[in-house]
């Protein structure tokens, strides 16, 4: 072909090309959002529509979404193959731009999903206007969505268990640490640290499952419901799913595009994640207080005071409680958001979006930040000790004691309680009483008072009281170690 012929044939291509662009409807839209309008969108109004700039982090997703359908498409001989093809490449070349950060969003197409549709059809022209064959914003969006979050959930997930390794690893150091355990804030039995922070192990390993259990519901594809009723295209749903990963498909179109109970169940469990993290953040916050001193932060969580030189303060832990409710709002914001609706699709339904992210944002950022920080904890076990000296954290030790002695428990019991009463008015522990003295106190009878041998030292010892509960969930240092054991092989 000569050289003047190819350039005609290529002229007459980009030209065909651009023609293909000026007549899309998305191109046009400063004109009307479509033929139907007689006149475009206030600015006002498209300002407060739009949702490009805090959806297109969903991008990516969207892209992902965009390219299995295209792929359903063409196997179901919709679009043909050079059609797919254009729209791999299409696609493909938008994904880098967005990468690296070079792709123009436009507050006039409203969402991330036009904004990468137009740029499609200036890419790759008439192809690009049929990647919407078949669906709508609608079930676009829903499956942008679950993409989106099934991926922050398996963060999460990841996230979770490496607070709880971290958590493990101070239990484990700390396992015989003796610390005081209360109850109603008073001093109640004696614990250990380790025992404690696997408490919190315990809690996390529910959020865990909680998030995975959501996640089943997430993991159901919406995509091929359309705007609400499905399509005449001969499409293949199932294909779809299995491209994307998906478990199964929505059953119903209506409810696929319109309900939001996946990212309200998310929140909920996200909610448990950060009431849990405000727990943690309490104790954490109460036992670094000098009053206590239970333990030290590391210096990179913590912050000075502006005019208070002396002071160490627990940031950190402290924001995060405040950021327990800010994931607690998001929960109802979304249930509000919901609550109203009717079948189908409604434009309420944007608002979805950034309680979600939020949401997830809190959730994943306090987890990261948490695991670092747990593992900096440095413990005080002397003061820990000297509170639990205090409050007579073994009076029920030695109402055990007596009952194994043969004495009925509110008998035991009630001995007890007479004798913390003369240790109080001594102003001294049970232990400083010598054997003579903590049998009168108890005011029991002569035979029964014969029942507390020397051996009751042993019981009235706080290394004493925590050995003695080595069973399961128990606090005992040995038993402490086999759970951590236990935790680290799952």
């Amino acid at each position: 072909m000569p050289f003047a012929l190819k350039c005609k044939v290529v002229f007459t291509k980009v030209l065909a090309m651009s023609q293909q662009i000026s007549n899309s409807q998305l191109h046009n839209k400063s004109a009307g959002w479509s033929a139907l309008f007689s006149e475009p969108m206030s600015e006002l109004v498209k300002r407060y529509t739009a949702s490009v700039f805090f959806d297109k982090r969903l991008a990516l997703f969207d892209i992902a979404g965009s390219l299995a359908h295209a792929q359903m498409l063409s196997e179901q001989n919709i679009i043909s193959e050079q059609d797919f093809a254009d729209i791999q490449r299409g696609l493909e070349q938008i994904k880098g731009e967005i990468e690296s950060d070079t792709f123009e969003w436009q507050l006039d197409l409203e969402d991330v999903h036009l904004n990468i549709e137009a740029r499609l059809t200036s890419l790759v022209g008439m192809a690009g206007k049929r990647l919407h064959t078949g669906r709508s914003r609608n079930d676009q969006v829903a499956t942008d969505i679950r993409l989106w979050l099934r991926a922050q959930i398996d963060d999460i997930v990841v996230a979770l268990n490496n607070l709880r390794s971290g958590l493990l690893d101070v239990a484990e150091r700390e396992a015989a640490t003796i610390l005081p355990g209360f109850t109603h804030l008073q001093v109640a039995q004696p614990i250990t640290f380790g025992h404690h922070l696997l408490a919190y192990v315990n809690m996390f390993a529910r959020d865990a499952e909680r998030m995975l259990d959501t996640r089943k519901r997430v993991n159901r594809l919406p995509l091929g419901a359309a705007a609400l009723a499905g399509t005449t295209y001969p499409i293949k749903r199932e294909r779809v799913a299995e491209l994307l990963g998906f478990d199964e498909v929505c059953s119903n179109s209506l409810d696929a595009v319109s309900d939001r109970d996946f990212a309200i169940e998310f929140c909920s469990a996200a909610s448990l994640v950060m009431m849990h993290i405000s727990r943690l953040s309490e104790e954490l916050v109460t036992w670094m207080s000098p009053r206590v001193g239970f333990i030290d932060l590391a210096d990179r969580f913590c912050t000075g005071s502006s005019i208070m030189p002396q002071k160490k303060n627990p940031d950190v832990p402290e924001l995060a409680r405040g950021k327990t409710g800010r994931v607690y709002g998001d929960l109802m914001s979304l249930l509000t958001l919901m609550k109203g609706q009717p079948l189908a699709y409604n434009k309420d339904n944007q608002e979805d979006k950034e309680p979600l992210f939020d949401a997830v944002d809190t959730v994943l950022e306090t987890l990261l930040i948490f695991t670092e920080m747990v593992q900096g904890i440095t413990v005080k076990p002397e003061n820990m000790r000297a509170a639990a000296l205090q409050g007579f954290a073994t009076a029920t030790d030695l109402a055990d004691y007596l009952v194994k002695k043969g004495l009925p428990f509110r008998d035991a019991h009630e001995a007890v309680a007479h004798a913390v009463k003369i240790c109080t008015q001594k102003s001294c522990d049970l232990a400083d009483l010598t054997l003579e003295e903590l049998r009168a106190a108890t005011d029991l009878s002569a035979e029964q008072q014969a029942l507390i041998d020397a051996d009751v030292s042993h019981c009235l010892t706080l290394e004493g009281s925590v050995a003695s509960r080595n069973h399961i969930g128990g606090t005992a240092p040995e038993q402490v170690r086999v759970e951590i054991a236990k935790w680290r092989a799952k």
